[in-house]
């Protein structure tokens, strides 16, 4: 058995715990927040059956997206951060961990 710590993009997680479960994997949500930008993201705990590993990772990676945005750069001054130019980068997507699991009961 397998374990999938998927970190995805707010956004995305509807889409792929919806289709996750279309496709009959049970999975575990939790809401977490990005380190750079502070963004909102998901991270989903999905266990697997080696042999479904590969079907359960081509879902995330269908409904999962990366897309261009926009965000404020900040700059330190003397008493704090000034905002200044937009910066635009990449969110979205997701980062997959695969790990094994020694030992699964159902309770």
């Amino acid at each position: 058995m397998k374990l999938i710590i998927a970190i995805i993009n707010y956004d995305d997680a509807g889409a792929v715990v919806q289709n996750l479960s279309k496709s009959g994997f049970s999975s575990t949500r939790l809401a977490t927040t990005g380190g750079f930008l502070l963004a909102g993201n998901v991270t989903l705990l999905v266990g697997v059956e080696e042999e479904r590993l590969q079907a359960a990772i081509d879902i995330i990676h269908r409904y999962s997206h990366s897309r261009r945005e926009m965000v404020p750069a900040l700059t330190e001054m003397s008493y704090g951060f000034m905002p200044v130019m937009p910066v635009e980068v990449t969110v979205g997507g997701a980062t997959l961990f695969v790990v094994d699991v020694e030992r699964f009961e159902r309770l």
